[in-house]
Formats: structure tokens, sequence, C-alpha cells
């Protein structure tokens, strides 16, 4: 395939690899030129100035950036992609966005006779590196049947969920269970510190039980070293969660554990941990 992958952060960057190195002819567009110029020099490809100039003649355009105003901005601004995509293309859109925009850019992409796939991802910058991603769709059956093939270039599981704004939502339950997760975790820890525990000894045991997760499996010897310069950041954690509120206020779900563990992040935003690993949640309990 032709593909046009429109972002190249820390998620984009190596899932434009993935489908490079799957043998595709891809076409990268970086806001910060200089990062299209680094990922061409290590994977090959090609280089575009616009969105709209690496989506011209594109079969797929994958963008992977940073909230509803920059999706919008990629698509249907100026120089968006939808201005330069040959008919009938797809649009697979990895951000971590609003419902709302799915739907939104859903029928301006029909308008131009194009697709639009909401497909978020979890797995985090190590799963994008390794090709290992969680993959969650949104959108007709038809256009996701036609790429969901490309998407397992780095996506271990890749789903369609339901119409468009489904992948947007089930992302969605993903970041509410990862903020509770990851405040009992916080919490676990401190209290066995507390205690005077072994605390390796305490995880061998309780990591291979009912209590498990990639975050215990992952974290908390970075947690218990206070270790938090890595990983999801804080304030795209409070990007996400923001979107979660105002989701849950427009169906009306009730959501009093991530209201309060989105307002432990605003503390650690507060300490200057805006780039820290969302484990840091354990630092207000530890005091530092």
């Amino acid at each position: 395939m032709r593909i046009a992958f429109l972002g190249l952060g820390v998620m984009g960057g190596p899932m434009a690899g993935h489908l490079q190195r799957a043998g595709h002819d891809v076409v990268v567009y970086n806001r910060t030129a200089s990062r299209a110029e680094a990922w061409v020099a290590e994977y090959g490809g090609q280089q575009a100035a616009t969105p709209r100039e690496a989506a011209a003649g594109a079969d797929l355009v994958c963008a992977c950036v940073g909230a509803d105003a920059d999706v919008r901005e990629v698509t249907v601004g100026p120089d968006g992609a939808f201005h330069g995509m040959r008919r009938d293309a797809v649009f697979v859109d990895h951000t971590t966005a609003s419902a709302a925009v799915a739907r939104e850019l859903h029928e301006a992409a029909r308008a131009h006779g194009l697709h639009f796939i909401d497909a978020p991802v979890s797995g985090g910058q190590a799963g994008a590196q390794k090709g290992q991603l969680s993959v969650m769709c949104g959108g007709d059956e038809e256009p996701y049947a036609r790429v969901e093939p490309v998407l397992k270039a780095y996506g271990k599981m890749v789903a369609r969920i339901g119409d468009s704004g489904a992948g947007q939502l089930c992302k969605m339950v993903n970041q509410l269970c990862i903020a509770g997760l990851v405040q009992g975790l916080a919490e676990a820890l401190h209290f066995a510190k507390q205690a005077d525990l072994d605390i390796p000894a305490v995880m061998s045991v309780v990591s291979k039980g009912a209590a498990q997760s990639w975050q215990m499996e992952n974290r908390w010897q970075t947690m218990v070293d206070g270790q938090f310069e890595f990983g999801f950041a804080v304030d795209w954690m409070r990007k996400d969660l923001g979107i979660v509120m105002d989701e849950a206020r427009r169906n009306g779900a009730r959501l009093p554990v991530a209201a309060l563990v989105d307002q432990f992040y605003a503390q650690i935003q507060a300490r200057g941990g805006q780039r820290w690993d969302t484990s840091s949640l354990i630092a207000l309990l530890d005091g530092k």
C-alpha cells in the first residue's frame, strides 16, 4: 500500500516505522520537519511538507497527533489530508481524542468521498516500538476490514468495537481502568513500605494472583525507587481524563474514583511533574 503517516512522536514514529518495514510505501509528515527528516534517515520512505502533500495518492492515511484540534488541522484544515486523498481512501486516526470529533470527521470524510476510522491505541511507547499495541476501532465495517491487516504491523490486538466514535469510547474505558489501577498500586506499595515488608517478596507473590496487572509487572520497582522520568506523561493522562469526564457528563456515567485520581494528577502537575510517568501518584503518598 501507499500510506501516509501524520505525526511522528514517541508513538507515531515507531508505528510508521513498522509500516515501512512491512514493505509499504510510506510518506511521513510531522509539524516539526526535523523529526520527519530523522525518521526518513532511519527507516527510508519519503517526507512531505504538509498533510495534504503526504496524503496525495495514498490508499491509507494514518495519524497520531495531540488532541481534537490537531486532528481537525491534519484532516480538514487548509493543508489537511482530506483535500489530497484519492476518493475511497481510508483515514485512520490513532490519536486519543473525543468521540464527538471522531463522529464529526467521519461525516466530513463521507462528504469528501472518503472513510474515517477512529483507532486509538494502548500499550505505550514500549508497545509502539515492539509492535505490540492494542488498537480499538470505530467506523464502518468495509473500510475497517480493508485496513485491519495493515494495522497488524504494530497491533497485537486490532478490533472493531462498533460505529464511529466507538474506538474512542473504548479508549476511555481503558484509561479509566488504568487510573484506578495505578492509584491502587501506589497505595499498596506505600502500605507495604509503612509495614516494613520485603517489597520484592510481596510483589513476587501478589503479581501471580488476582492482583496482577500490567502496571504492577512493569512499574512497581520504579515506583518504589521514585523513578518517573519516562513513560506515559501525567499531562497526557490529564488530557485523556478530561475527555472522559466530558463524555461522562454527556452520558450520565458516575466516575467518583476517576475524578479523584484526576485531582491527584493535578497535584503532581503543580509539583512540576507534568512529564513524569503516570505511576508518579505514589510520590504524593510518600511525601516526595
